[in-house]
């Protein structure tokens, strides 16, 4: 069958599978792997493809597509025996800020607060888990649109806990357009909120996050030391 260009595609998965020209960067992979950065921040403009390698990088290294080497098995990363043993195998946290667009402080919370909300959803069966104490259970529960700012801001480190547990392997975090909503707070005059609640939030999840194997962020941002990363030393 030939071949089609496919135009504004951001799902590896359905590119792959629908036999889509694809630029193969999968190279990538070993790339970050290797470097042994612990969180790294990708910068480049829009339509750069950040999107579609961040799905790249969930299809290959989320237990959620184990046993889905197809999708990469005429790519360049399954001709190293090392990697076809990780295809698949990690828990992987994947969001994006994309949609956080709104123009005020609150409203802004609350739509970060839904994303990170719809994520832990995905992991709901861990309530039901025998490892979990019963009051790691009921923070599952008590999981809501409507939580505290502190709540949220250490939801993500408490999910990589649990799923680090549950799975026997530290967690892989890929978080998409980081700065929309920082973008958003400069233009509406929210800044110095924002940047409050997303240090904090971004300390929780990847500097004194203790169940984080590795990271990738990705926006169009540069970023100085007066950032919503100067707590993140160790950001390459």
């Amino acid at each position: 069958m030939a071949r089609t260009v496919s135009i504004g595609t951001q799902d590896f998965e359905k590119m792959i599978q629908r036999n889509c020209f694809y630029v193969d960067k999968t190279g990538f992979i070993k790339e970050w792997w290797e470097s042994e950065d612990e969180v790294t921040l990708i910068t480049r403009p829009r339509r750069f493809g950040k999107t579609l390698n961040m799905s790249m990088l969930n299809c290959f290294f989320s237990n959620k597509y184990a046993d889905r080497g197809e999708l990469f098995e005429k790519l360049e990363i399954w001709k190293d025996g090392k990697y076809r043993e990780i295809q698949g195998t990690y828990p992987v946290i994947f969001m994006s800020f994309a949609e956080i667009k709104q123009n005020n402080y609150n409203d802004a919370v609350e739509k970060i607060k839904r994303i990170i909300c719809e994520m832990c959803q995905q992991f709901d069966f861990l309530k039901n888990w025998d490892g979990l104490t019963e009051t790691e259970k009921k923070n599952i529960s008590n999981i809501s649109y409507d939580m505290s700012d502190v709540m949220a801001q250490d939801l993500i480190k408490n999910m990589s806990n649990y799923l680090s547990r549950y799975y026997g392997k530290k967690v892989i975090i890929l978080l998409d357009e980081y700065d929309t909503p920082m973008q958003e707070a400069y233009v509406n005059g929210y800044w110095e909120e924002l940047v409050a609640f997303t240090r904090s939030l971004f300390n929780s999840t990847f500097k004194t996050n203790p169940y984080l194997e590795r990271a990738i962020m990705t926006g169009i941002t540069r970023v100085s030391k007066e950032s919503i990363f100067s707590d993140l030393n160790n950001l390459e």
